[in-house]
């Protein structure tokens, strides 16, 4: 006599049934991402903010993927049971039958699992998700992604009390490439007139510092190109990201160019910009918040203080001082009495202490040094210029952080 199943099949995602939305504990539960693309880019920050044990399955994970300290890295092929002790799994490989396996695999061990490539094919799948303080909402679109993403943003606009937003259906699509600050790297720190270019994009080429999990709200229709320039690893090359918002917009797609903090504060925005303007691209630029006036802030020190400073300097520390790139007076910036913010320090804050030492700054210059600024995992280190170095040595400070000198790094939230 047969068995009767235990499989019930009004539940089959091909019989069109509604889905359920219900929200997941996922803290301190393994998840498995099977492939390492710009799926995984945009799905894995989210996963890892439930705090869930991410464990990433692929073969050549892209590097934002590959560089986040929070994933385990399987650098391999998808295996039958790599979903053992699995809560929840992702298949999103370029390649559907290794996709089907996976959701064959989860579908054995009951697991429930999205198929990245094919919405029905899995037991899950991913909605239109967005916050307002302890609030967290989730939009379906019966597949219409685009669309869900649109009420996100609408029901988001409305806890926020703005009047931005247009109609779901009613919306002029842009054209060419929008330069987008995404601010330090908390989502919730990106303009609205930047989140809502963002929801129109066609193409998202996104830098290793923007908030990632701006990127778990777009569409599996969007495309995302990781331009990640990872610190003394992978990166994608400045005329390749020209490149590519150029060859993406003149084949009439929208382009948003997604970057931590402000285009044209070392991101090289205006580089981009001139190239599409000499392709003759429509381009934009919408300003973001700049984490070396932010992360300070965030910190509880003002860059600059009434009868403490009048002055604030940025400078880079991509190469050292005496390098023969160097465009930095280094001397000079010693002799100042206000301010220093160094970005892109952390290898070398050796050396950047030993050059201000040497041009004369005091060396009980007090000395914070940011990590992480805005997000949950920030922390802020807080010496004097003649030991900034051994500091950043015996903490592990590690990139992205925002290196902050002078007087008012002494500055907390009590005191100032």
């Amino acid at each position: 006599m047969p068995q009767p199943s235990s499989r019930n099949d009004s539940a089959d995602p091909s019989s069109g049934a509604a889905h359920y939305l219900a929200g997941l504990n996922l803290a301190g539960r393994k998840v498995v991402v099977v492939g390492g693309g710009s799926v995984a880019q945009r799905r894995v920050p989210n996963l890892i903010a439930s705090g869930a044990q991410v464990h990433v399955v692929a073969i050549d994970p892209t590097p934002a993927v590959e560089s986040n300290p929070a994933v385990h890295i399987h650098r391999r092929a998808y295996a039958d049971g790599d979903l053992d002790g699995a809560w929840y799994a992702i298949a999103c490989t370029d390649d559907p039958a290794v996709n089907a396996t996976v959701v064959a695999e989860a579908e054995r061990s009951r697991i429930f699992c999205v198929r990245a490539d094919d919405a029905r094919g899995g037991s899950a799948v991913t909605p239109a998700s967005g916050s307002h303080g302890a609030l967290t909402f989730g939009v379906l679109a019966a597949g219409d992604h685009r669309r869900s993403a649109r009420a996100r943003d609408l029901v988001a606009a409305v806890f926020d009390g703005s009047t931005t937003i247009a109609p779901i259906d009613d919306e002029k699509h842009p054209a060419g490439v929008a330069l987008v600050g995404g601010g330090p790297g908390d989502p919730d720190l990106i303009t609205v007139r930047g989140r809502a270019l963002l929801a129109q994009a066609d193409v998202v080429v996104a830098d290793r510092l923007a908030p990632a999990e701006l990127l778990a709200g777009l569409g599996p229709d969007v495309e995302v190109i990781d331009a990640a320039k990872v610190p003394y690893g992978r990166a994608m090359k400045q005329e390749a990201i020209n490149a590519v918002l150029v060859d993406r917009a003149l084949s009439g797609k929208f382009v948003v160019r997604l970057k931590g903090g402000d285009p044209y504060v070392y991101g090289r925005g205006f580089e981009e910009l001139q190239a599409c303007v000499d392709a003759g691209v429509p381009v934009s630029v919408v300003p973001g918040i700049s984490s070396s006036i932010s992360a300070p802030a965030l910190a509880g020190i003002p860059v600059t203080h009434r009868g403490v400073t009048h002055e604030v300097v940025i400078a880079s520390g991509h190469v050292p001082p005496g390098h023969p790139d160097s465009l930095t007076d280094w001397a000079a910036l010693a002799q100042l009495r206000g301010t220093i913010v160094l970005m892109m320090a952390v290898e070398r804050v050796d050396a950047f202490a030993d050059a201000l030492l040497d041009g004369g700054r005091s060396a009980q210059t007090p000395v914070a040094m940011i990590e992480n600024a805005s997000l949950p995992s920030q922390r802020v280190l807080r010496t004097t210029l003649a030991y900034a170095a051994q500091t950043a040595v015996d903490e592990r400070l590690r990139p992205p952080a925002i290196v902050v000198i002078g007087e008012v790094a002494g500055f907390t939230d009590a005191a100032s």
